[in-house]
């Protein structure tokens, strides 16, 4: 009996629960993508205010989302191969409630380290949450289904990312700093509530080896090392010989019993392309994101408000396409559906690269609606292309590579597009040429999904 229970916990992730769809445990995985992204911009915006309540510099501030994104990429891979052994509905409720209490000790802080500390924490159950979301969701439906059940939380979590900062603004003008951090309680709450009531009782929690724990030591050293470089790159170049170390680092860990699955999973189901498609697409959009809103809020531009409103206009058009990206992507195919949103996301990029002073909020909101309309388009069938091409018993690890990509792209965005734009002035030429490279970036991923062919069984 005791021999028969690893198999049964490696099977758990890639199988349905009954016959029947549970589209409330789809929406509760897309209430936590919308949560997990959420947080990583949410803290931004109150970084300012941090920095005074706790009597500290810019730069220690900066580690209360440092500190929340470092961890949450560096444990995306050992986590899936975790998971891959382990019940969901345990690890998700598990996940959850320690996600939750982390933003309430980060809302108490009395000090910086304090803070930094729950950030830390936090950052590493929402790598949990990032691996279990695409599971729950897959697992969830019938195969035939899950295109459009991939594509709730591939569409709520970057909806998540976009909203932070108008989110964030709004809680820091009436509520303070602190309440940030508390906005996501109410979500988990359901979220919990949802996977008690409907989630199936199968398989336990076990304790993470000592070789996954090595493996999270040299991916976050190798994270930690790039993210580095390219945030001080901007100041002096030679700070990207920080970076040095991550290439060695990553050979260390593919050499590991823990690289070796990961390489063996991306070789067998032939979605190393597509990963980097969704790497790409996503550090596209993230540094035309972080150009925009710094053009929007420049010297004489928009409001506060007014910025928000118009940044909106990208997850409204996610939204609007995301049910018709699922619903195209079961019908004709996952792979077509999402090329065809990564070039509708691309000609919404090229569109914005001769952004002018002169232009009126309308004329950049609809290209940022044309961008969103193909992300939308292309968030679900990625995810389910993934998916269905995992080998058996390796649902979670195979989720949790596309979440690190997508993890990576968001993270490298913005650092890309600062080192893209010192090339003018911010108002005009620097961000026209950062906005040009972010859709080159988005370009590749329609090269890599046009390149993809499923690997022969």
């Amino acid at each position: 009996m005791a021999a028969q229970q690893p198999l049964a916990a490696a099977t758990l992730t890639n199988r349905q629960s009954d016959a029947a769809d549970r589209w409330i445990l789809v929406v509760a995985a897309g209430l936590l993508s919308f949560v997990a992204m959420l947080d990583m911009n949410v803290v931004n915006l109150a970084l300012t205010d941090i920095s005074a309540s706790l009597h500290v510099s810019a730069g220690v501030a900066q580690w209360a989302t440092l500190g929340y994104q470092l961890p949450l990429v560096a444990l995306l891979l050992p986590a899936g191969r975790w998971l891959d052994q382990v019940g969901t509905r345990s690890a998700l409720l598990l996940a959850v409630s320690c996600f939750a209490a982390c933003s309430v000790l980060a809302s108490l802080a009395p000090w910086a380290g304090w803070l930094i500390a729950a950030r830390l924490l936090q950052g590493a159950f929402g790598a949990v949450l990032f691996v279990l979301m695409p599971v729950l969701a897959a697992t969830s439906v019938r195969p035939e289904s899950r295109g459009r059940a991939m594509s709730v939380p591939a569409t709520l979590g970057p909806l998540g990312a976009v909203t932070g900062p108008v989110i964030g603004g709004l809680l820091l003008d009436h509520f303070g700093w602190r309440a940030v951090f508390l906005i996501k309680l109410p979500v988990c709450l359901a979220a919990v509530l949802i996977v008690r009531r409907y989630a199936p009782r199968r398989g336990r929690l076990r304790p993470p080896d000592r070789a996954s724990l090595g493996d999270a030591a040299l991916i976050g050293a190798a994270v930690a090392a790039v993210l580095l470089a390219l945030t001080l790159a901007p100041e002096a170049p030679l700070w990207l010989l920080l970076a040095l170390p991550a290439a060695p680092l990553v050979l260390v860990w593919l050499r590991r019993p823990g690289g070796r699955p990961v390489a063996e999973v991306l070789r067998a189901a032939g979605t190393v392309g597509v990963n980097a498609s969704v790497l790409a697409l996503a550090a596209g959009f993230a540094a035309c994101h972080y150009l925009l809103a710094q053009h929007l809020r420049g010297p004489g531009g928009e409001s506060a408000t007014a910025t928000a409103l118009t940044m909106l206009a990208f997850p409204l058009g996610m939204v609007l396409a995301g049910r018709a990206g699922g619903r195209l992507a079961d019908r004709w195919g996952a792979r077509p559906t999402a090329l065809a949103g990564a070039a509708v996301t691309t000609l919404g990029l090229a569109l914005l690269v001769p952004l002018d002073t002169g232009w009126s909020a309308a004329d950049v909101a609809w290209r940022l609606a044309l961008a969103g309309v193909g992300m939308g388009l292309n968030g679900g069938p990625t995810q389910a292309l993934v998916m269905t091409a995992s080998p058996p018993g390796k649902l979670a690890t195979a989720g949790s590579a596309v979440q690190l990509a997508r993890s990576l792209g968001f993270a490298l965005g913005p650092a890309l597009a600062g080192a893209a734009a010192l090339a003018g002035d911010r108002a005009t030429t620097g961000t026209r040429a950062g906005i040009a490279m972010a859709a080159l970036v988005a370009a590749t991923a329609v090269v890599l999904l046009a390149l993809h062919r499923r690997p022969r069984t």
